[in-house]
């Protein structure tokens, strides 16, 4: 489910994003992702506002203005992306040990 959650091409980028602010506009949001079109955006926002990660709120301005902020439950995520992180060098490491030692002895001989 947690994965489900935040799988996709954009989810971790707007997280990125909207870990930097206390609320951000959607216009920042789309600036920020530069590639992304308007339809997409809005797609992925409603879902991590589904999800519970992230809150919107609508200001009754004109033009009207929208923005985003991450909720506490969003917040917490910034631990599992740590870990992930985490998870990922100790990967390096390992092969980098292990591409290492085949440099050593190629063909794998026992000494």
């Amino acid at each position: 489910m947690a994965l489900v959650m935040i799988s996709g091409k954009w989810k971790l980028r707007i997280y990125d994003v909207l870990k930097k602010g206390e609320s951000v506009r959607y216009s920042l949001i789309n600036t920020e992702l530069k590639d992304i079109s308007e339809k997409t955006l809005t797609a992925q926002l409603r879902e991590m506002e589904q999800d519970g990660i992230i809150t919107r709120e609508v200001y009754p301005e004109v033009p009207p203005r929208v923005e985003y902020q991450l909720t506490s439950l969003g917040r917490s995520l910034q631990t599992v992306f740590d870990a992930l992180n985490n998870w990922g060098l100790a990967c390096i490491e390992f092969k980098k040990a292990e591409q290492d030692k085949a440099i050593k002895n190629p063909l794998g001989l026992q000494s």
